[in-house]
């Protein structure tokens, strides 16, 4: 994205329960003519992409192409009012689509009115999900799905899209609800049925829209490339030929009722944790990318009681789950929107399309229709991020993978569950087993460091220095306790056992207790164990433990170096603190410019 023409960082912050309950009253109050102008040009912009992409993700999502436009009046307004980010616009996006397909078609045939009201009903389920989780702010739990997890869903979800539009593109039958590896078979067998008209048109889609983006970014490349389309249909009279859009409902939409089954909801739930979940991570991460470019605040909860909010309207206005959409958003921006209120005048032109121009949308071809949506999701396809998963760590591109492959050939709920599930495995895995390694003195850098990256590093055959990179707490206390047995084993001089601290932010109960059990056994072997660089919120906790009257004298060097300068075991040129770092009582320690914070290993 492109930096907004309108900074509003200097903006005086709303305060109380109005603004709280009203995030819309933060731009509201300030409203201008320029304001007014700008937001405008904005929807106008928007609305013109917004229709034919609205239009293609309805028919993603098994609905009709008008449950799109539907989808893009009520639950925008609900959340440009609700809402605390002033340029993101929330409709149906292609993921929200696809989820919405997904779910409901194993209990439902797509396009049929059984199929339509469990829609409603996944809506509802989705925003009292998203309701109810902001209300009890517990917004932080959707940090639980990390982002290479919900980069592996995001291909294998655009890469479920591009195959569901084949028989779109081709022109041909395929059948619903097969697996990912058995249509794709069927593609195969079916592609010497491809109709070339529809190809066709595919294809013109596809290099219109491309075509413009590179040349002409400006232009509404799915707009002219739909338009045309329709165009070409009419005028050479190939409605029946291919698959068009047909008749489409003039009016604004009823209000519905979804059908409050308990089967069916029971049904849907597992899949409406995961359209709220990830529905909400799409939104918020868009929200704050442009949040941060303009120097104001989202607020999670809210946000979550905002899209909460959108998808229960959405349920009674006959639409379908809407999140936040990237690509939108970006063009929002970019064109100058400065508050809620573009979204709010694009709800409106949409309204307006829905009562004048639904009979130009006749011959509008499903070829066209399904080439915007593949230019739109191929977008999501960011191989650098695989690359990037696996130089950072292997665990996260492995957790990446899982998810791409069980969401591609299992389902989306399972693939996202399994990617989870595997990410807090390797992460707990990490905790239990952290980094620990013997410190030695590096004269060139005057400091303890780690064996590993200073191998000359001097050592002292009375001491171990051993620093312990991570939280002391149940599950890692018995690898400690292994890797001092093996660490020990082959001292026969050792008499001082020095744990640095300063990598260790927190301790349990269970690990008191083994710590305690560790400190007593080497006693009893004449083996003193000392703790240095204990920080508050360790030292705390062993104090209420009565850590000081059992094991007294264990904690009181603050420093590696000042425990062994009183153990008398550095030469007169090592006892010289000059670099003695951080205090240990210290939250968050500056860096300091001569002090090595890269610790090693």
């Amino acid at each position: 994205m492109t930096e907004g023409t309108d900074n509003r960082a200097q903006t005086p912050k709303p305060s109380g329960a109005l603004a709280k309950a009203f995030p819309a009253y933060a731009w509201l109050r300030g409203y201008d003519r320029e304001d007014l102008s700008k937001d405008f040009t904005a929807a106008l912009i928007i609305t013109v992409m917004l229709v034919p992409q609205s239009m293609a993700y309805a028919m993603l999502a098994g609905l009709p192409p008008i449950y799109g436009l539907y989808a893009s009046i009520v639950p925008t307004i609900v959340y440009a009012l609700f809402g605390t980010s002033r340029h993101m616009p929330v409709g149906p996006p292609a993921l929200m689509a696809l989820l919405t397909l997904t779910s409901v078609s194993a209990l439902a045939r797509s396009g049929t009115e059984e199929y339509i009201g469990l829609v409603l009903l996944l809506a509802l389920t989705v925003g009292v999900v998203q309701l109810a989780i902001g209300l009890l702010g517990m917004g932080f739990i959707t940090n639980f799905i990390s982002r290479p997890v919900l980069s592996g869903f995001i291909y294998a979800s655009a890469v479920i899209i591009l195959l569901s539009q084949v028989k779109h593109l081709l022109g041909i039958s395929l059948p619903e609800g097969t697996s990912m590896p058995a249509l794709v078979a069927e593609i195969w067998r079916s592609i010497g049925e491809t109709n070339p008209i529809a190809l066709a048109l595919a294809v013109f889609g596809f290099a219109t829209i491309l075509v413009l983006a590179r040349v002409a970014p400006r232009l509404p490349g799915s707009l002219i490339a739909v338009a045309a389309s329709t165009l070409a249909v009419f005028l050479f009279a190939l409605d029946g030929r291919v698959d068009i859009v047909g008749e489409v409902p003039r009016g604004l939409p009823d209000l519905s009722l979804p059908v409050l089954d308990v089967e069916a909801i029971r049904a849907l739930l597992p899949a409406a944790l995961v359209v709220a979940f990830v529905g909400f991570i799409e939104s918020i991460s868009v929200a704050k990318a442009v949040a941060a470019r303009e120097r104001y605040k989202i607020d999670s909860n809210a946000e979550l009681r905002a899209l909460g909010l959108a998808n229960v309207a959405a349920a009674f206005s006959s639409g379908f789950p809407v999140a936040g959409s990237f690509s939108r958003t970006a063009v929002q921006y970019q064109s100058g929107g400065r508050t809620q209120a573009a979204s709010i005048m694009t709800a409106l032109m949409v309204v307006a399309t829905i009562l004048f121009l639904t009979p130009l949308f006749y011959y509008l071809p499903n070829a066209a229709l399904a080439a915007v949506i593949a230019v739109a999701v191929y977008g999501l396809l960011d191989f650098k991020e695989v690359r990037r998963a696996f130089r950072t760590r292997r665990a996260d591109g492995l957790a990446l993978l899982i998810t791409f492959a069980v969401t591609l050939l299992v389902g989306v709920e399972q693939g996202i569950i399994a990617g989870a599930a595997f990410a807090l495995l390797a992460f707990v895995r990490r905790t239990a087993y952290p980094n620990t390694t013997e410190l030695g003195y590096v004269e060139s850098e005057d400091a303890f460091l780690g064996l590993r990256s200073y191998p000359e590093a001097k050592t002292y055959p009375e001491a171990l220095i051993v620093r312990f990179d991570a939280r002391l707490y149940f599950a890692n206390i018995p690898f400690l306790e292994e890797w001092l047995i093996s660490a020990v084993a082959d001292r026969s001089r050792l008499k001082w056992i020095v744990l640095d601290c300063r990598g260790v932010n927190g301790i349990d109960l269970t690990a008191i207790e083994g710590l305690e059990n560790l400190v007593s056994k080497y006693r009893a072997t004449d083996i003193e164990v000392l703790l240095t660089h204990v920080k508050l919120q360790v030292r705390k906790p062993l104090e209420a433990a009565g850590w000081n009257e059992k094991f007294e004298g264990s904690m009181r060097y603050p420093t590696t170096r000042d425990a062994l300068r009183n153990i008398g075991l550095l030469d007169e040129r090592e006892a010289r603190a000059t670099h003695n770092g951080p205090r240990p009582d210290t939250p968050n320690p500056p860096a300091s410019p001569t002090y090595p914070q890269n610790l090693g290993d």
